[in-house]
């Protein structure tokens, strides 16, 4: 049997290769190649070497959602986490109706990005115009409705993540610490955490690319405003590409730093949290 699937592997593998290089492999280097040039479409494209990312770096709005961005998915990984884990902690412990409350909390995640984006618009600015104000009258607002939206959106799906790594605990032994007189606190520290770091890697994993790549919600809640300083970096990229004449070249150059500065902060992430799962 194993001579067999060795013998035919190639030939059942190699369509989806096909396909991985037309889809992803190629555009990938094509667009490699695009942000060193100035073009309007692939066939006029004009080498001029680091033209584009002089340019990048040069424009405040980039360096704006750049740190926009950064905030933004530091503060919205730590409390969707956090959120998570607790809710998880929460719905492992037999209380009744924890089925329905699974469903409810994952629900959000099923609605599309640009839908969540409009319903949480119209929920916050009909709070604020109590105060004479909207979404975008402030960046702070702005900032804040997108950490609300995140959280609504993907903490009951990393809660299932959570749930389902809290319970592939062995129950033997949270029951031996009980007997040996470990607290609550104990047994979270001790046990609960480290034997879920499989979880906890693939939930910041998650929670990081999300943050980081966040774009229809982002369009949806604020479009950038007021004067581009809710923009994140998708948006900011989209604009830039989409919205200035000539500068398509600087557009691709932001897209490729900006799956750099993903790939740089995710591959570290995985290998720290992985070797803990090791220790563990």
């Amino acid at each position: 049997m194993e001579k067999t699937l060795k013998k035919y592997f190639p030939f059942f593998v190699l369509p989806t290769l096909i396909a991985f290089a037309i889809a992803f492999i190629i555009p990938f280097i094509m667009g490699v190649y695009l942000s060193f040039t100035k073009f309007t479409t692939v066939s006029d494209a004009q080498w001029v070497g680091l033209d584009n990312y002089i340019k990048a770096f040069s424009n405040p709005d980039f360096l704006s959602a750049l740190w926009f961005t950064g905030k933004f998915a530091v503060v919205a990984v730590l409390t969707i986490n956090i959120g998570a884990f607790l809710l998880a902690l929460l719905l492992t412990r037999g209380m009744r109706g924890t089925n329905g409350f699974r469903t409810i909390f994952f629900m959000p995640n099923l609605i599309g990005g640009i839908v969540l984006g409009y319903i949480w618009q119209l929920i916050i600015n009909g709070v604020l115009c109590k105060f004479g104000v909207t979404l975008t009258f402030k960046p702070e607002y702005g900032f804040w409705g997108l950490v609300v939206l995140m959280n609504w959106q993907l903490i009951g799906y990393m809660m299932i993540i959570y749930i389902a790594g809290i319970q592939s605990i062995p129950e033997t032994l949270v029951e031996a610490a009980k007997i040996d007189g470990a607290s609550s606190w104990t047994i979270l520290k001790s046990i609960t955490i480290p034997l879920v770091m499989p979880a906890i890697t693939i939930c910041l994993f998650l929670t990081v690319s999300n943050s980081f790549k966040l774009f229809d919600q982002n369009l949806a809640l604020t479009a950038g405003a007021p004067a581009n300083k809710t923009a994140m970096l998708a948006l900011d990229i989209f604009n830039t590409f989409y919205g200035k004449v000539g500068w398509e070249g600087v557009g691709q150059a932001k897209a490729v730093i900006f799956f750099i500065l993903v790939a740089c902060i995710s591959l570290p992430q995985l290998i720290f949290t992985r070797n803990k799962e090791v220790e563990s």
